[in-house]
């Protein structure tokens, strides 16, 4: 029987439903498509879903398929293009999206709730930290050959060497004569950069515990097991066992003593020295700080008296000396990222002497210019007048022609290592000169050029694997790295590499050659990082009074040693 015609049908017309469920679908079955569950569905006691299939024109197209009826039939008959000849042509599907910078986004919810507070305790660096050498190895051995009479530690070590006569016999009752010998063979080598001389805190201050008291081996072995404990932490208790007894011990001499006689023994200063170094180490909190200001007031009492008696003030004592310069580095180098007060003025430094030293890795005259371009800056914000403005800029145009004409003298042998030290601590002082003047920033050229001239420095100190007196470039090149454009050139143009990878991987090796708390510097940077990034990101400008320095390093800078 033929198929009637659609005019003569009946009744209403039968179309395929679309949206059918997936059952109905599978049995071929047509789909009243009634919600929430269809009639046969309900019938028939069956789960009523629909079977939603995506199809991708892009898949079809890969296997020479065509999508749908597209390119097939037309309802006018008209030839469609084929599936190859329809996409031969070059179309743009959707707009290509901008890629920016990168964002260093390694933050928690601290990060947002105390914006100008650095979490060092989130920081993943001490996760960094190698293993050192622990007494039992060779190299100790080796060493020890050189001084075989330290007390308590040859028996230990090698016991078929017979005990002798002890060099500090203040080590055989202390029962860790072993830390001692830590701060002499692990403690001191990393605070120089020298290859050829020898650390002062093993040249100047061993010769003077020959006569020195129990309290200063007490803050001594304090230091070497509070660094100690960085790799093995049952030091910890030790070490702040010993530094409460060195602290309780120089309280009862300041207190029967007098602040006065106390002043004039440079033994007191040797023990604030290993004291603060002490939390440096530990923590690099404010506490450290509280030895600064008391050295302070005993170098200035000191000398004081010595004024009134008419005697000179240069110390004569190399002890005396070096403690001075210890206290007043820590402060100038500490300054110039929190841009405190000072405490110790520019009389402590030579501004002629060019000779680089062994501890501080540049000249004297190096650091008197820091301290003035520092003192300068605290000044900026105040000139209100013309004529302060033109002496301001007459005094940081003098301090930029004394730091170009700078020239530091390694001394007495070839230390190529040092040397570089020096230079890197010199071109960090034309950055930090330049943003804290000047207003310069990451994106000025000059900086852009000094900065990549110190991470070329130090990436060669890093392939030397000799990173030690260099806390204080890294820094400054960190902060002042532009995060749109931190690519740099290191032995070639051919060779390149990101900046903020070479500091990060200065900074890993760091933790394990310097006694500086790399872990509060690294949580510095990367908080720094975030700021700019986010800033970058947001189009925020900082506020015309401040400068790049003074907007994004000084908030978040404080009590930093960066000696």
């Amino acid at each position: 029987m033929p198929r009637r015609k659609a005019a003569d049908r009946t009744g209403p017309v039968k179309t395929r439903s679309r949206d059918g469920c997936k059952e109905c679908r599978a049995s071929r079955v047509r789909c009243d498509t009634k919600k929430p569950i269809c009639t046969r569905c309900q019938e028939k006691g069956l789960p009523c879903m629909k079977n939603l299939v995506l199809k991708w024109e892009s898949e079809f197209i890969s296997r020479g398929a065509a999508f749908g009826r597209a390119g097939v039939w037309n309802k006018t008959g008209a030839n469609q293009p084929t599936c190859g000849s329809r996409f031969s042509e070059t179309h743009e599907w959707c707009p290509v999206p901008t890629i920016g910078p990168w964002g260093f986004i390694n933050s928690g919810v601290s990060t947002f709730e105390h914006p100008n507070e650095v979490n060092v305790d989130f920081d993943e660096l001490n996760a960094l930290i190698s293993v050192a050498q622990t007494s039992n190895s060779p190299q100790l051995w080796s060493w020890l050959q050189h001084f075989p009479h330290l007390s308590g530690l040859s028996t230990k070590i090698h016991p078929s060497l017979s005990p002798s006569l002890a060099l500090f016999p203040e080590l055989s009752k202390s029962g860790h004569g072993e830390l001692f010998d830590y701060y002499l063979q692990q403690v001191c080598p990393r605070t120089a950069a020298s290859s050829v001389f020898s650390s002062p805190f093993a040249s100047v201050v061993l010769p003077f515990c020959l006569t020195a008291s129990p309290t200063l081996f007490k803050a001594i072995q304090a230091l070497g097991a509070c660094h100690w404990s960085r790799f093995n932490p049952s030091y910890a208790a030790i070490g702040l066992r010993y530094k409460s007894g060195a602290l309780r011990d120089l309280r009862q001499r300041l207190s029967s003593q007098g602040s006065l006689t106390c002043s004039m023994d440079a033994e007191v200063l040797v023990i604030m020295i290993m004291l603060c170094l002490y939390e440096i180490v530990d923590k690099c909190d404010q506490q450290w700080t509280i030895h600064l200001k008391g050295a302070n007031d005993l170098i200035r009492l000191r000398r004081k008296q010595q004024m009134t008696l008419g005697q000179p003030m240069a110390p004569s004592d190399p002890m005396t000396s070096f403690a001075e310069q210890f206290f007043a580095f820590q402060d100038v180098m500490g300054r110039t990222a929190c841009a405190k007060e000072v405490l110790f003025g520019t009389d402590y430094w030579k501004p002629d002497e060019r000779n680089v030293d062994l501890w501080m890795g540049c000249s004297p005259e190096l650091v008197s210019i820091l301290a003035k371009i520092t003192d300068l800056s605290r000044t900026r914000r105040q000139n209100t007048s013309d004529a302060d403005k033109a002496s301001f800029s007459l005094r940081a145009a003098s301090l930029e022609r004394q730091l170009a004409n700078l020239v530091q003298e390694v001394g007495e042998g070839d230390d190529e290592i040092l040397a570089q030290v020096a230079d890197a601590k010199r071109l960090a002082a034309m950055v930090y000169l330049h943003c804290s003047l000047y207003g310069a920033g990451p994106t000025t050229p000059l900086v852009k050029s000094y900065v990549r001239q110190i991470l070329r420095l130090i990436s060669d100190l890093l392939d030397r694997k000799s990173l030690v007196n260099v806390t204080w470039p890294v820094f400054v090149a960190a902060v002042e790295l532009d995060p749109s454009d931190d690519e740099v050139f290191l032995k070639s143009e051919m060779e390149s590499g990101s900046g903020r990878v070479i500091v990060l991987r200065s900074l890993a090796t760091m933790a394990d050659s310097t006694i500086s708390n790399i872990a509060r510097t690294r949580a510095v940077i990367t908080k720094l990082w975030q700021t700019r990034d986010s800033d970058l990101m947001k189009g925020t400008v900082f506020q015309n009074q401040c400068n790049d320095w003074e907007w994004y390093v000084v908030p978040i800078s404080d009590a930093m040693s960066l000696a």
